[in-house]
C-alpha cells in the first residue's frame, strides 16, 4: 500500500496520458475555436506536421547551418554491411557515435556505438532508416525551450534545462547490477537496464567511477534535468532568436545541445544542436524541478496558448493547416512504426 501511494503521489512517473488527460478540454477548445484538428500544424511550416510527430530528422538539419550540428549521415536497412561501414569512414565519423531513428523520439533505439561489432549487431536488427552521428564530448547537454510569434524579431525562452544522462556513481565495492538496483529509479528503469548491460553486470565499478546507463537524455530514459532557468537573460535569447530567423519559420519548440558550458553558450561558441523538435516538443523544465501536477498543467497550458496564437497567425498568412485524413493517416502509421521500434528497442539490448 504505501509503494502504491508513493506512485500516487509522484504524477512525474505517471503515463503520458493520465498527465494530460485534465487538460485535454483546452486542448478541443482550440481545435473547435480554430476549426480544425490539425489547427497546430502551420506554427512551424517547413516541418512536416509542425513537428508534432513523424517528422524526419533531415529536414531538422536541412533548415540548420551546417557548423551548428554534429556529422550526420542517413543509413538505410538495405544497405549492406560494406555501404555502411563505407558510408562511417567516407564521413569521418570514428567510435565512439551514436546512432538513433531518422523518424524517431523518446530515446527509442538511441545507442552509443563503440566498435564496429556493435555497429553491425544494430544494423543487422535496424528495420527504419537512421542516421550515425559525431559523438560531441562537450561538458554538459542542456534543453532551450524558445517560442517567437511570426511578426517579432525577439522571442522568449520559456524553459532552461541542464540534462544529466541516467547513471550510476561506483563506490569500490557493489556490482554494476546491484548499483541498478540500488538507484532511486531503479523500480521504474532496473528491468530494462539490467538487460541492456548484462555483459557488465557482474563488474565492480571503481570508486567515483560514472557509468552511463543511458545516453539518451530523457525524462522517460531515467535522465535528471536541473533547473537553470536563472540563467534565462537577454544574452540567451538572442542567441536562439538569431537562429530562429536564420533557420526560417521555426517558432516554436526546443533545442537540445551540447556546450562547454552556459557562458559559452550565451557566447555563441562551443556548442553544437544534437536536433531541435518543433509542436510536438513538451514543455519538459516541470520535470525533477519542484512543479506541482497544477503547476505543470499551468506551464503547459501557457505553451498551447503560444502555439495557438503563432498558428493562427500564420494560418492568417496564408499557411492551411493539414486536412483532417492527412493528418489522421501520418498520426497512424506514425503510432504503428513507433510501437514497432519499441518492440525492436529491447530485441537489439
Amino acid at each position: 500500500m504505501k509503494k502504491l501511494l508513493e506512485k500516487i503521489k509522484n504524477w512525474e512517473a505517471w503515463p503520458f496520458a493520465l498527465i494530460y488527460a485534465p487538460i485535454s478540454l483546452w486542448w478541443g477548445w482550440y481545435m473547435l475555436r480554430s476549426g480544425a484538428v490539425w489547427f497546430f500544424t502551420p506554427s512551424n511550416p517547413k516541418l512536416t506536421f509542425g513537428g508534432m510527430e513523424g517528422e524526419p530528422k533531415r529536414e531538422m538539419y536541412d533548415l540548420l547551418p551546417k557548423h551548428l550540428y554534429p556529422t550526420t549521415i542517413n543509413i538505410l536497412p538495405t544497405h549492406t554491411n560494406d555501404e555502411l561501414i563505407d558510408a562511417v569512414n567516407q564521413a569521418g565519423i570514428i567510435y565512439p557515435f551514436v546512432v538513433k531513428p531518422e523518424i524517431g523520439g523518446q530515446g527509442i533505439l538511441f545507442r552509443k556505438i563503440d566498435t564496429e561489432k556493435e555497429l553491425l549487431h544494430y544494423h543487422s536488427l535496424m528495420k527504419f532508416e537512421y542516421i550515425v552521428q559525431d559523438m560531441i564530448l562537450y561538458k554538459m547537454e542542456v534543453s532551450v525551450f524558445h517560442i517567437r510569434h511570426p511578426k517579432e524579431q525577439k522571442g522568449i525562452v520559456t524553459g532552461f534545462l541542464h540534462k544529466i544522462p541516467l547513471n550510476v556513481i561506483g563506490d569500490g565495492n557493489a556490482t554494476l547490477e546491484e548499483l541498478i538496483l540500488a538507484h532511486p529509479k531503479a523500480d521504474k528503469f532496473a528491468t530494462d537496464m539490467l538487460v541492456k548491460h548484462v555483459t557488465y553486470l557482474k563488474n565492480i565499478i571503481a570508486v567515483k567511477e560514472k557509468y552511463v546507463l543511458s545516453y539518451a537524455a530523457n525524462h522517460n530514459r531515467g535522465a535528471l534535468f536541473v533547473d537553470l532557468k536563472n540563467e534565462i537573460d537577454d544574452k540567451l535569447v538572442s542567441i536562439f532568436d538569431t537562429l530562429s530567423i536564420e533557420i526560417n519559420d521555426f517558432f516554436y519548440g526546443r533545442y537540445d545541445i551540447m556546450c562547454n558550458s552556459v557562458e559559452d553558450l550565451k557566447d555563441g561558441k562551443n556548442y553544437l544542436i544534437l536536433e531541435y523538435n518543433g509542436c510536438g516538443a513538451e514543455p519538459n523544465h516541470f520535470y525533477d524541478t519542484g512543479y506541482t501536477l497544477r503547476g505543470a498543467h499551468k506551464e503547459i497550458l501557457k505553451h498551447w496558448k503560444y502555439l495557438y496564437e503563432i498558428s493562427k497567425y500564420n494560418r492568417e498568412q496564408g499557411t492551411k493547416p493539414w486536412g483532417f485524413w492527412k493528418g489522421y493517416k501520418l498520426m497512424k502509421d506514425t503510432r504503428k512504426m513507433f510501437a514497432e521500434m519499441r518492440i525492436l528497442d529491447g530485441e537489439i539490448g
